[in-house]
């Protein structure tokens, strides 16, 4: 049957003789029946009043190949993840198991301690790298104060300069400037005051006596001063109760 009258009859353009006829042939015509299930389907892709046929859009491959490829990279994520953890739960379960492991954790442990010493020997400078001289005396229980104003005292008696600290623990230590040349009568009023000789490093038994060059006349003594110095660390250690 033409194609024009099936979609005549399906927009209801036909008389009703026409359309009559034409539902009773359906009635026992299987091939028309099935020209008129195809054009409703066509009849329904149609736009408007036009016979253009609006065919269903194709999905779009690319959104589907880019799900598709977020599909695997997950996957794949999960799976690498999958085998770290395992690998590291092995590694974990054989150090465990492992009856040499304290005693590498023990050489670990002595070689750090050793590195460091050695830093520490390395950094640390030795005795009077600065040519700081220590002196310690000792100081009756509560006479920190006072023992260290008199070093100041001293100090200052032979043209030098004296800095207190704060006590820390049954100590005191007072830096001191005096003259090179003046340091053997410094020396002597220190033991002096304290009423025994001070104890002092080798370094400054040996450099005690040393001559130095004078340079100018300190006012009201017989000795000359010189522009050098000689610093000292005068510890001040207090005597513990008996």
């Amino acid at each position: 049957m033409n194609p024009d009258k099936l979609f005549d009859y399906l927009e209801g353009r036909l008389s009703a003789a026409e359309r009559a006829a034409l539902e009773q042939r359906l009635i026992s015509d299987k091939q028309l029946q099935r020209e008129l299930a195809v054009a409703r389907q066509i009849h329904a892709g149609m736009r408007g009043d036009s016979r253009e046929v609006l065919l269903p859009s194709k999905p779009d491959v690319t959104e589907q190949s880019r799900k598709m490829a977020l599909r695997v990279g997950t996957a794949f994520i999960i799976l690498m993840a999958v085998n770290v953890a395992f690998g590291l739960w092995l590694i974990a379960r054989h150090e465990t198991r492992n009856p040499n492991r304290a005693l590498l954790e023990t050489q670990m442990r002595e070689q750090i301690t050793k590195s460091i010493e050695r830093a520490a020997a390395t950094l640390t400078p030795a005795p009077n790298a600065l040519g700081i001289t220590e002196i310690t005396i000792p100081a009756a229980t509560g006479k920190l104060d006072a023992v260290a104003v008199e070093v100041v005292t001293i100090a200052s008696r032979f043209g030098g300069s004296a800095t207190k600290g704060l006590p820390d623990r049954g100590r005191l230590s007072v830096l001191v400037d005096v003259p090179a040349n003046r340091e053997s009568e410094f020396r002597a009023a220190i033991a002096s005051s304290v009423g025994e000789k001070p104890e002092s490093s080798t370094f400054a038994e040996a450099t005690a006596d040393k001559p130095t060059p004078a340079t100018a006349q300190e006012p009201g003594s017989a000795i000359p001063a010189t522009a050098e110095k000689k610093s000292f660390v005068v510890q001040i250690v207090e005597a513990s109760p008996k």
